[in-house]
């Protein structure tokens, strides 16, 4: 798996990633919430299957 997630993207999917879980375990948005889990595994492993599919990449090209 090549890292196809950037700087900026990497830290916003955690942080949402974070907030939804977060929400979902305090009942504020109910258990949908926790496809948080989805954002936040993406960002921590920098890697995305959706942007491999899409052809999309915003990791820098000296950390690719």
């Amino acid at each position: 798996m090549k890292s196809n997630i950037g700087g900026m993207d990497r830290i916003l999917r955690i942080i949402v990633g974070l907030v939804l879980i977060g929400l979902a375990a305090t009942n504020t948005v109910g258990w949908w919430g926790y496809i948080g889990i989805v954002p936040l595994l993406t960002g921590l492993f920098r890697f995305c299957p959706a942007y491999t599919l899409l052809g999309m990449n915003t990791c820098p090209l000296d950390k690719r």
